[in-house]
């Protein structure tokens, strides 16, 4: 489960996990994804792209992407989540244009890019210069291989609007009516924009995106759960607990406890 990067003070986080389905979301970070077993489907905006093991991608920030899998079997992946400046030569580079094409083959990979992940992995935080090196090392390898374009204007776009609204307010009280008067739209718009592009409705979205937050607390950190219910946005215990338990049949303590010895809940 990928934390909500935008509210990790970390400047990186290295996760090795299965892969899984996640709605569309942005964030200010780069996300570097690498598959190691089986695959993945990388959407960005209305483009989705397959992945299979040995390619990897790198996801502009604040540009809205989301993944799918569909495949049986095992699907993991390396996903690498970095604050912009640790590469200060390319930030403005990376703020204002995209990848044409985002996902690197695995025979067109360069070594170096794969390298630098495994050392990653490797050292984790210990020595943040030589993190930061590393990162500097994929950036400029992947800036090497892609054909960049600019940036669309997503001012006017909805979606964009949406996906940044939710993940600014999510811990609020917020309501579908709430969000349609601040985006000066009607509740009806919105709610055929969740159903046609995110395949699914305001209340389930906005669940989603709590307990995205919340298990990453859950994992990533010792709060209380009582406190990480209200932290992450959910009116009551109850109602947490209830759409807890609902996508991951169990508990959040008893998640919390299997996490600690090991068991993966993707």
């Amino acid at each position: 489960m990928l934390p909500l990067y935008e509210e990790n003070k970390e400047s990186i986080v290295f996760l090795e996990k299965k892969s899984e389905h996640i709605s569309p979301h942005l964030h200010k970070g780069m996300e570097m994804v690498y598959v190691t077993k089986g695959t993945l489907e990388l959407g960005i905006r209305d483009n989705l792209y397959h992945m299979e093991k040995g390619d990897f991608a790198l996801v502009f920030p604040d540009v809205i992407h989301h993944y799918q899998v569909f495949s049986e079997g095992e699907n993991e992946a390396y996903y690498i989540l970095a604050l912009p400046a640790l590469t200060e030569k390319y930030v403005t580079l990376l703020q204002k244009k995209m990848p044409k094409q985002p996902v690197i083959r695995a025979d067109k990979l360069h070594e170096d890019i794969s390298y630098a992940i495994k050392r990653l992995e490797d050292i984790g935080e210990s020595n943040q210069t030589i993190v930061q090196a590393y990162i500097n090392i994929i950036v400029g390898r992947c800036l090497e291989s892609y054909e960049l374009v600019d940036r669309e204007d997503d001012e006017k776009d909805m979606v964009t609007q949406i996906v940044s609204y939710v993940s600014q307010n999510f811990k609020e009280t917020i309501t579908l009516p709430i969000m349609a008067k601040e985006l000066g739209v009607s509740k009806f718009v919105l709610s055929r924009i969740f159903s046609g592009v995110f395949h699914t409705n305001f209340n389930q979205y906005l669940n989603e995106m709590r307990l995205n937050y919340a298990v990453a607390l859950l994992e990533y950190t010792r709060q209380p759960i009582t406190d990480i219910c209200m932290n992450a946005g959910f009116e009551s215990q109850r109602t947490f607990n209830r759409v807890f338990r609902e996508r991951f049949k169990v508990t959040p303590r008893e998640y919390r406890d299997r996490c600690q010895k090991g068991n993966d809940f993707t």
